[in-house]
Parts: structure tokens; sequence; C-alpha cells
């Protein structure tokens, strides 16, 4: 298995676990140590990310569409913090939730479209 392959499925196997942490999370009535938890999942998604999005710089001349999933993630992350922090604060978080389900379609969508990607919707 070569560094690209083991780069994608670490990117993978972490931002799947940080999903399930955020809705644990979001339907936790206290989960001050689970959103402590996801938020190093955070640090651990920009870094494989950002690994795969330095590969992609390069490859076929795509950097742009890597550059644009990359600012999609971020925005994604940035979604699950604001419904997990607002809803600590019994604020409404009902944009927020409808926010982070389009930009995670999106870069979902973006992601598995690349040829980095599994290739699940070729």
């Amino acid at each position: 298995m070569d560094f690209l392959t083991s780069s994608t499925h670490l990117h993978i196997t972490t931002w799947v676990i940080a999903l399930v942490l955020f809705f644990v999370a979001a339907l936790a009535s206290k989960s001050k140590g689970i959103h402590m938890a996801l938020r190093l999942f955070y640090i651990l998604i920009i870094i494989t990310g950002g690994a795969l999005f330095i590969e992609g710089m390069d490859y076929n001349n795509m950097g742009m569409d890597y550059g644009i999933k990359f600012i999609l993630g971020i925005l994604v992350i940035g979604m699950m913090e604001m419904v997990l922090v607002r809803k600590a604060k019994n604020k409404p978080t009902a944009v927020f939730w409808v926010l982070f389900a389009i930009f995670l379609f999106a870069v979902l969508f973006y992601g598995f479209k690349l040829p980095m990607g599994e290739n699940f919707l070729a």
C-alpha cells in the first residue's frame, strides 16, 4: 500500500470517527469529554486533509479543486463546532444544522469525485 492510499484511508477513518463523536455529542445532554475528543479529531482531520491537499496540488493540475475541498472541510468542522457550542449555551442551532448538512454533502461529493478519492461516484 503506497503513501497516498494509506493517507486517504487515514483521512476517511478520522472523519468517520469525528462524525460519530459529533452525533453522540449532539444527542448527549452532557458531552464535555466527547466534545474535547472531537476537537482532537478536528486536528487529525486537518493534518491528514492537509497532507492530501499538498499531494493534490500536483495531481493532474487539480490544485484548485483540492483547495475548494479543503475549504469545504474547514466549513464542515466550523459548523460542527457551532452546533455543539450553541447547544451547550441553549441557543438555537437550526441554521447551523442546515449549513452543516449542506457543507457535509458538498465536501463528501467533492472528495469522492476527485481522483484521489475512493471513487464511489464514478
